[in-house]
């Protein structure tokens, strides 16, 4: 009788378990639908290119049973989100791409983070180059060091190289692996020989931690004959640092300074209105008129132009929620560039050509004209009422981005007025006027300077990817929200 007993209870145990998995299995289907369905439906509305991919077309499902078929036929929510893109970079990576910035992360705290200057972070700024010679070894070098960050405590400075981690070599296929996947790991420093990079024995070990990078690296004054010479580095339009912005260009303007190099040279972009706010800062004599204008797919567009067309205009403002700005009032600008200036920061340089006179020293920039918003799964595509199953979010290209002319075309970058690349072996100190691409800002300013910088006799680093990038944020020029409104009008 125990024995029946007994038997009857594992049967019962099994059937409980079963069903209790084929519950859970339902609550994950119904989840990973949710995450396909917010994705197709976000994009349908607010995706720049929606109106050049088929499957994002309002005709393109007849009910929302076919919608689910379609959806059901992708386990991963980031495949389908990569196949409702238009042409995107990682299945055009060779030159053909038209989307090349939209993106789709899993924790969305992780990216209100990243928008922010919070990133999980040892606070090395770096760049990978490939090895001369090599099309699949790599080798890094530090840009800049995030003051009290591991990296800073360790003695890290700009210019050191690597050419390893964890005593492996740094390739293109496990730079990843290598550097993002673990919140430790050991750099093998290298030097450079004349002909290549090589191994010097010496290492750092570095940890990673959640870190806040202030923007404003650097903010001084250089004297140069008659010329007070404001020196800005600024590496990340960061909302939340707006306030610090403006008291930094308080300390200029009570310097007396007569001109301004405003370093942009690692900046990925960011927030586009703190970009109208840094060009006003910079000015201040324009106030309210038109600084960048934004054009949408067709159905925001549309939306816009009928009930607020004021909307898609960013003007120059005076004042920052009601404290006025320190605008300096210049007529002229000097600003520092490399090709990884990008979006927020190319939007300053485009938004002022119209007004003042820019004059840019460095690389020829990204070439980002186009900008995104994030989208929640919520009945608005805010984070109000955000779906709690799970935290996706969606970062797209919603909008380009033109000046006061109408004048947008920059996708081959911005080129600059006097060029000067930087290389290894003279980066120089960020914020000395012996640097390369300050003291050639410099020459311009007292009248020294020729269109053609005289270049450094060494080859040019062949760039692969930067600390930016690798870290997500992905040369970004956003807008706070999509508009509600045009989600009413839908309903």
């Amino acid at each position: 009788m125990k024995t029946i007993l007994r038997n009857l209870l594992v049967l019962f145990l099994l059937a409980f378990s079963l069903q209790s998995c084929e519950d859970q299995d339902d609550v994950d289907s119904l989840a990973d639908l949710q995450i396909n369905d917010f994705i197709w439906k976000g994009l349908n509305q607010f995706y720049l290119w929606q109106g050049d991919v088929p499957t994002l077309a309002d005709d393109r499902f007849n009910t929302q049973e076919a919608l689910n078929s379609y959806l059901k036929g992708y386990s991963k929510p980031e495949n389908l989100f990569e196949d409702l893109l238009n042409k995107p970079i990682s299945k055009f990576p060779k030159g053909e791409a038209i989307d090349r910035f939209s993106w789709i992360v899993e924790d969305y705290s992780v990216l209100e983070g990243e928008l922010q200057g919070t990133t999980k972070n040892n606070g090395i700024d770096f760049r990978l180059s490939y090895k001369p010679g090599s099309s699949t070894d790599v080798f890094g070098f530090v840009r800049y060091v995030i003051p009290n960050s591991d990296a800073a405590a360790k003695g890290v400075k700009r210019g050191d190289l690597f050419t390893g981690v964890n005593g492996t070599q740094l390739t293109v296929s496990n730079y990843e692996a290598l550097l993002l996947d673990s919140d430790s790991y050991t750099l093998n420093l290298a030097d450079y020989n004349g002909t290549t990079y090589v191994s010097n024995g010496k290492s750092v070990s570095l940890v990673k931690s959640t870190l806040d990078e202030n923007p404003i690296l650097i903010n001084k004054v250089i004297t140069s004959g008659s010329h007070k010479i404001g020196y800005l580095m600024y590496n990340g339009f960061y909302p939340n640092y707006d306030t610090q912005l403006n008291e930094a260009f308080g300390q200029l303007a009570a310097q007396g300074i007569t001109d301004l190099v405003l370093d942009l040279r690692y900046n990925g972009g960011g927030s586009v209105q703190t970009a109208t706010r840094l060009a006003s800062l910079i000015t201040g004599q324009f106030k309210d008129q038109i600084f960048a204008k934004e054009k949408w797919n067709s159905k925001v567009n549309a939306y816009y132009e009928s009930e607020d067309p004021e909307s898609l205009n960013n003007r120059f403002v005076d004042n920052m929620d009601g404290q006025p700005l320190n605008s300096l009032r210049l007529t002229k600008v000097y600003i520092l560039t490399t090709n990884g200036t990008a979006s927020a920061s190319e939007l300053v340089i485009n938004g002022l050509a119209p007004y003042i006179s820019v004059v840019q020293v460095g690389d020829v920039t990204v070439g980002k004209n186009v900008g995104s918003v994030t989208l929640y799964d919520s009945e608005t595509f805010t984070k109000t009422k955000v779906n709690p199953n799970h935290k996706y979010a969606m970062q797209p290209l919603v909008l380009k981005i033109v000046n006061a002319t109408g004048f947008g075309e920059y996708t081959n970058g911005l080129q600059p007025t006097y060029k000067q690349l930087e290389y290894v072996a003279t980066l120089g100190v960020l914020g000395d006027p012996s640097e390369p691409l300050l003291n050639a800002a410099i020459s311009a300013i007292t009248g020294t300077a020729t269109k053609r910088v005289q270049q450094d006799r060494a080859e040019a680093l062949r760039t692969f990817i930067d600390a930016k990038s690798m870290n997500g944020i992905r040369n970004q020029m956003y807008v706070e929200k999509a508009p509600e409104g045009l989600l009413r009008s839908l309903k």
